[in-house]
């Protein structure tokens, strides 16, 4: 069965690529009775204002058509920012080498939350160095993931 998240990233990803722009990734959040949809994108060069309206515009047209939610909702539109999240192992191995932070739905070591060196993606595991010590995960198991992003001094 599809999530929320998967139903609306298949309605939505072919008119976000006509307007130029990756669709990077989806994230639903509940807050009491209000739901938040975030969609994510990128583009060469960056993504203007003026993109984040378009598809919004777009998004918002689709989403009220199909009437995958009941509930008013809160349509967000952005780029992913300097915190990029991570929604698939395309997007782990392209960060390869990169500071990364994992959460995971179910602990390893008695840990929920990881931060390491991304080193490597092999199938669906991904390999974190941690502390100087290598950490596998099941990409199914990763609830969560970013690039964290270090400020030069």
């Amino acid at each position: 069965m599809a999530t929320l998240e998967q139903k609306i990233q298949e309605l939505v990803q072919d008119s976000i690529e006509a307007l130029d722009c990756e669709l990077v990734g989806i994230e639903c959040q509940r807050s009491g009775r209000f739901l938040t949809v975030r969609v994510y994108i990128d583009k060469d060069g960056g993504v203007s204002v003026d993109d984040c309206a378009d598809v919004s515009r777009q998004v918002s047209a689709i989403m009220d058509v199909e009437d995958l939610i009941a509930d008013k909702y809160n349509l967000e539109v952005s780029s992913p920012g300097l915190d990029r999240p991570l929604f698939s192992l395309a997007h782990y191995q392209r960060f390869i080498g990169q500071e990364v932070s994992v959460h995971l739905r179910v602990p390893v070591l008695d840990r929920r939350k990881w931060t390491g060196k991304l080193e490597n993606v092999t199938g669906d595991v991904i390999t974190l160095i941690v502390d100087g010590t290598p950490q596998v995960f099941a990409f199914g198991n990763i609830q969560k993931g970013n690039i964290v992003y270090k400020f030069e001094d």
